[in-house]
């Protein structure tokens, strides 16, 4: 089983960090020429372009500007947010780390798809963006790179099984591409007055807590995923369907 988490749009360079191993992210050369491309966008472009404001239009265009300079950290440590807020890696033990390095994968506009200890440099770059050089958008540059890639980790992984708890957005770059592989699609739900409702805050960081149990437990068989019970969730049999599982929060 293979896991599937997307970024996060904020980042921390600035954490100490205990001694930890490296890996090289297998589309390096791929994201230093996108993000070479993006050093030629305007401010102004990448304000329309990303839907944010003139001063993290700066941010990005310097970003892209010294991408080649700029530090580098693992991406699981890098990400923050709800979804690594969920996942808290820092209070993982090595064992759980190694784990993550093997069975989860991080999909990224910019660096297609990372391994937890993959160095990263800061960026922001979704992969939804209508942008790509030669391309309309983001998804038609990488084609089917992604998915190829993917596809050869779950034949050398041999369960041939996704958890996807990445976002709709994300998860298209290899949606359809995955062939005979077996998805599991997850939705987390809050309590409310006209049944189990979805909360994107609360669901985000679900997220990040299923993939840290799945790591912390050295879960490799999918259905014992069914077992997640952090923060009070709990596997609702009535509501979810072969591949796509609610999980609702006491």
């Amino acid at each position: 089983m293979i896991a599937l988490l997307s970024p996060a749009k904020s980042l921390d360079f600035e954490r100490s960090l205990p001694p930890l191993d490296v890996s090289k992210p297998y589309f390096s050369e791929e994201a230093h020429e996108l993000a070479g491309s993006a050093a030629h966008l305007t401010q102004e472009d990448l304000a329309r372009l990303m839907r944010i404001s003139p001063r993290l239009a700066e941010l990005n265009a310097e970003r892209f500007r010294d991408f080649p300079e700029l530090p580098e950290r693992q991406a699981l440590f890098a990400f923050t947010g709800d979804v690594y807020s969920g996942f808290d890696a820092c209070s993982l033990h090595e064992e759980g780390i190694a784990f993550a390095q093997r069975h989860l994968r991080i999909l990224s506009g910019l660096y297609g798809l990372l391994r937890p200890l993959d160095v990263i440099r800061p960026y922001r770059l979704e992969m939804g963006t209508r942008w790509a050089p030669g391309h309309k958008k983001l998804t038609d540059w990488w084609g089917d790179k992604i998915a190829a890639l993917l596809r050869e980790q779950l034949a050398e992984e041999g369960s041939n099984v996704v958890l996807n708890l990445a976002s709709q957005e994300y998860f298209a770059a290899v949606k359809g591409r995955l062939d005979n592989a077996r998805v599991i699609d997850v939705d987390f739900r809050e309590p409310g007055p006209d049944g189990p409702r979805f909360v994107s805050f609360h669901a985000k960081r679900a997220r990040g807590m299923m993939a840290r149990w799945m790591c912390e437990n050295h879960i490799t068989d999918i259905e014992a995923m069914r077992g997640f019970d952090t923060d009070g969730y709990a596997f609702d049999k009535e509501g979810s369907e072969p591949d796509r599982w609610l999980f609702v929060r006491s």
